[in-house]
Order: structure tokens, then sequence, then C-alpha cells
């Protein structure tokens, strides 16, 4: 079975994890190395422009600096996340200039792109090197981020990544084939899922944790990054890395891995992606089976009347998770009341809100406009 090719020369965002970088002994492996970057040298040769979003500073930077095992303090991390961004520049320059095509670095923590004008900058400056036929190699700066800011792991900021520059691709190359629907590593009849047109329960029951222990992403995380790619429209593929050839594979429409594409092609609002991308969720909202159906079938904004429980503290203007009542993560908004009042309002119609808070009469709890579904 064959996936459909890119219809044109596009953009494609190859997500790289730590685990598949590098070798047992948290050495940078020159070889996988090398094979990788003639893969994206031969894509771009090709016409495509590849961005890589590189996991792997910090297991980089433990060889570098001496270190045996991941240290547990957050100095020793940063210094080594320091030392390894080094080592991964010289990587991979050193490799795509024998082909003659240079590379920069970019360095990212969730604080430069939480901030609308700081989403644009980064933006900017991906599509100036792409368009300078240079190869952007991305990665969490955790050599400044704090736990309140941080990506958590490179999946979700290869999302990003793909969303801001427009990608046609998401590639995560991982330590694992795709998606199964058990875990192979204790049921021998576990099958692959080829491709997924809808991330519902069932397959985020099916998505594990990382067991490699120098990675800090599993399929759990690689599932939520491409449900927001999803949304934006990117097909994303999770598949094993070490694969020859694995990624001109995935860019030539060959079956390989798991392939995420929603059915429809549908494409949200740039507004919105950030939303759901970037901000930093400071609470949630779950709404009863009614307000689900209207806002996942009929893309209605949330009223108050469909909110049956509120957690966090949040203000209004801030982003929060839109859970089912099961617990499902639906989606994330941007709401127009602060957590105090959303509790005193839910599940009471607007009519009646605007009885003792005539200043929100007909002001929904979060707009279709500013509401990202996944």
């Amino acid at each position: 079975m064959m996936s459909t090719p890119m219809n044109s020369k596009g953009i494609v965002v190859a997500k790289l994890g730590s685990s598949t970088l590098v070798d047992g002994r948290f050495r940078i492996d020159r070889d996988f190395v090398r094979g990788l970057c003639d893969q994206i040298a031969a894509l771009v040769g090709e016409g495509y422009r590849v961005v890589l979003v590189s996991s792997g500073a910090v297991a980089a930077g433990l060889d570098r600096l001496g270190f045996e095992r991941r240290p547990d303090d957050i100095g020793s991390l940063q210094a080594c996340a320091a030392a390894g961004q080094v080592a991964l520049a010289e990587a991979y320059g050193e490799v795509l200039a024998e082909h003659g095509i240079p590379c920069g670095q970019v360095l990212l923590t969730r604080r430069d792109v939480i901030d609308r004008d700081g989403y644009l900058n980064a933006r900017t400056t991906l599509e100036s090197l792409l368009t300078l036929g240079a190869v952007p190699v991305v990665n969490e700066n955790d050599t400044v981020s704090v736990a309140e800011f941080t990506f958590g792991d490179n999946d979700t900021l290869g999302a990003i990544v793909a969303t801001l520059v427009g990608a046609d691709l998401y590639v995560i190359l991982s330590d694992v084939d795709g998606l199964y629907d058990a875990n192979p590593d204790v049921e021998k009849d576990a099958h692959l899922i080829t491709r997924v047109d809808r991330i519902d329960g069932g397959i985020v029951a099916a998505a594990g944790d990382s067991t490699s222990g120098v990675g800090t992403g599993g399929m759990s995380t690689k599932v939520r990054a491409a449900r927001a790619t999803m949304a934006a429209g990117i097909p994303t593929v999770v598949c094993r890395g070490r694969a020859p050839h694995v990624l001109e594979d995935v860019v030539h429409g060959k079956q390989v891995g798991t392939r995420f594409e929603a059915a429809g092609g549908q494409h949200e609002a740039s507004r919105k992606l950030w939303i759901g991308l970037a901000e930093i969720p400071k609470g949630s909202i779950t709404l009863d089976d009614g307000a689900c159906r209207a806002v996942v079938e009929q893309g209605a904004s949330i009223l108050p009347v469909g909110i049956v429980k509120v957690e966090g503290e949040f203000g209004r203007g801030d982003v929060v998770n839109v859970l089912s009542p099961e617990g499902v993560l639906l989606g994330r908004g941007v709401v127009r009341y602060d957590s105090d009042e959303m509790v005193r309002v839910r599940g009471l119609r607007l009519d009646v809100i605007a009885r003792f808070m005539p200043e929100k009469d007909g002001v929904p709890a979060i707009h279709r406009d500013e509401l990202l579904v996944f």
C-alpha cells in the first residue's frame, strides 16, 4: 500500500529523538548522522526544503563532560546541554557542508513562542534560512529554559516548528516502527497501525511511554504532537529512524511506520494553531456530551451552560484545555471568563448570566474563533 506522494517540492520537518541519535555510551553516532545528512542532502537536491528538529543535546553533552549517566540536578543538565549543542552543530554542519549545504542552529524555549511577536519572529528566522538554502537545525534551548517554559519533549517542539513554517510533511524519526495496537514488547500479536485519520480514546490508550533512558518523550507525546499537526492539515509519520533511507522513503510516499492524516485535509488558522500549540494552558474546563457534540461536529463556540467542571486558576484571555466528560482532550481555547467567574456561571444559560453579570450578556465561555479543536 502506498501513501499519497507530496504533489510538489515542499517543506519537510524531520524530528530526531535522542535514543536514535546517540549510542549506548551517549556518544553521537557519527555514522548515523552522516547517513541522515546524506538523505537530507538528496532531498534538498530534489528541491525539497528540510528542517531538522534534533534532540540529543543533553545526551551528547554527557560524553563531552565525562558523565557516565544522566545527572539529576538542573545545573549539570544545563551544562550538558550547552556542551552538547556545540557537538550537535559540529556533527550536522560538517556533513552538510560536504554537500555544499549550510545549516543554521535555532534554539527555542517556550517563552520564545508563547508571545505572539516571538512566535512570528521565530517563523521569520526559519523561513529566511530556508529561502537562503540552509537547513535549520532546531532544538530546545535547555541551557536557559526553566520548568514552566519547557516544551517537555521535542515531538511537541517539532509540531510547533512544522506549523510555523507551514510544512507539507512532519516526520518523527524514532526508535520504534510506529504506533502499535498493543505494546509489542509484551504482546507478541501486536500489530502496527499504518494509518490514523482520527485520534480517539483507543489511539490514546495504544500509546506508551519512553523506555530508552535518554529521551523525554514516548509514543504518547508523538500522538499528542500528531493530534496538533492533523489540526493544521500537516500529515505526520512516526517511523524507525535507523531504517535505511527512511526519510527519503517517507517523503517519496512509501508506506513506512504510522501515518497520521486527518480525513478531509482540514487547515486551521495560524492563530488557532498558536493557541493550541504554543500557549501554556492555565487550567481546564470539562464539557457535557451535548456541548462536546456541538464543538466537535458543528464547530460551535463553548457556552457556559455546557460546562460541568472547572479546574485551575486562570484569568480572562488565558488558554485552557477543553475536556470531554471522559477526560479526553478535545482542544484548547482562550477563555472570556476568569476561573472564579467560570465556576459561578458553569451550567447556566447566557440570559440567566446576564441578570447578575450584565457585562457578560451574550459572551460565550470560549468563542469558536479562539478555539482549536484537535
